[in-house]
């Protein structure tokens, strides 16, 4: 007897299924650590938001390898890759694509742009004005883009990687909330440590990194990606793991009365209905990547600061202060009863 894609959707994943997917992430991790070194929880959450439908914006200064890291993704799932780089003259045409007349056959044909692609690095997406910022809401949220009035779907997969650089304000626009909230994660990328850094002299110097042109030979396709996404779909999510997400969230709206006034003085604005949408779809991705068919807590506590940090809106007090995002979640976390 066949069954229904709803059928095979909602059916559990079996030990088999686990294992096929583990090996899959495997071998992705490895060929994305043969190229960017150490970025342990950059590679955990570019896997989480490819295997989530999602998107990810990456924060860091400039040299520490958020472009190879995508690039490296891209390859090694034999996916099709498209850098744009953010400019305040950059065009939504620039973007999404265009009608172009054609003489010789006296009519218009529409060329499409670079976010027609299956990984979009999007480099300092702050750069770009609000008009295409607009464009790029509808490409992020409808996977389509739509000219001159025809409708063109986004290729399956689609990832959005934005960067944005966090010490330069000249030239920049600060991101709208509504773009905001339709990243699934934010990252901040940290300095490496000494080892790592010695590693990359090291693989400069004997030619392993740093070559023009250099590239990894794929180990999954993109076939693989769209049934690990389809798994994760059916990784089992307990209804009392539900209730926490739904707290945690609950509690960012309301940290005064979780937190006490001085520490709910610092939040104006906590996080949206996404915000709980975003735990549900990561959480159960993360657990693919652990090798397991079902939430646990600490899933969701994991991933805390990369739902949280772009959500939740601090206010001037707490700009004045120097209280970082990541303390209000951190003391959220703590007054939320972990299942």
């Amino acid at each position: 007897m066949s069954t229904t894609g709803t059928e095979r959707q909602s059916a559990p994943l079996t030990a088999d299924d686990v294992a096929r997917a583990t090996d899959a992430i495997d071998r992705i991790s490895a060929a994305f650590s043969s190229r960017v070194v150490g970025q342990e929880r950059v590679r955990t959450a570019l896997l989480v938001t490819l295997l989530s439908e999602g998107h990810i914006l990456l924060e860091s200064v400039p040299g520490l390898a958020k472009t190879l890291a995508a690039s490296t993704l891209a390859q090694a799932v034999s996916a099709g890759f498209s850098r744009i780089q953010c400019t305040p003259d950059l065009l939504p045409s620039d973007i999404i694509g265009t009608q172009v007349y054609d003489p010789r056959n006296h009519e218009f044909e529409t060329q499409l742009g670079p976010v027609h692609a299956h990984f979009v690095l999007l480099d300092e997406i702050n750069r770009a004005s609000a008009k295409t910022q607009s464009a790029l809401l509808e490409a992020m949220q409808e996977r389509q883009t739509s000219i001159a009035g025809t409708i063109h779907p986004l290729p399956q997969p689609f990832m959005v990687l934005a960067t944005q650089n966090p010490i330069e304000e000249e030239g920049t626009y600060v991101l709208p909330h509504a773009q905001m909230d339709r990243f699934l994660l934010k990252e901040v990328v940290d300095y490496p440590g000494e080892p790592d850094e010695l590693m990359v002299l090291d693989r400069i110097g004997d030619g392993t990194l740093g070559q023009h042109g250099d590239r990894i030979d794929p180990v999954a396709t993109i076939g693989d990606v769209v049934e690990l996404q389809e798994m994760v779909r059916r990784v089992y999510v307990d209804p009392a793991i539900r209730r926490y997400v739904v707290a945690v969230v609950r509690a960012t709206r309301h940290v005064g009365q979780h937190l006490g006034p001085e520490l709910g003085a610092y939040v104006e604005i906590g996080a949206s209905p996404r915000g709980s949408i975003a735990f549900f779809q990561a959480a159960r991705a993360m657990a693919i990547v652990q090798g397991r068919h079902y939430v646990i807590p600490e899933d969701v506590r994991e991933l805390r600061h990369a739902v949280l940090r772009h959500r939740i809106h601090l206010s001037f007090e707490a700009l004045a202060d120097r209280v970082r995002p990541e303390s209000i979640i951190d003391a959220v976390f703590r007054a939320v009863p972990t299942p």
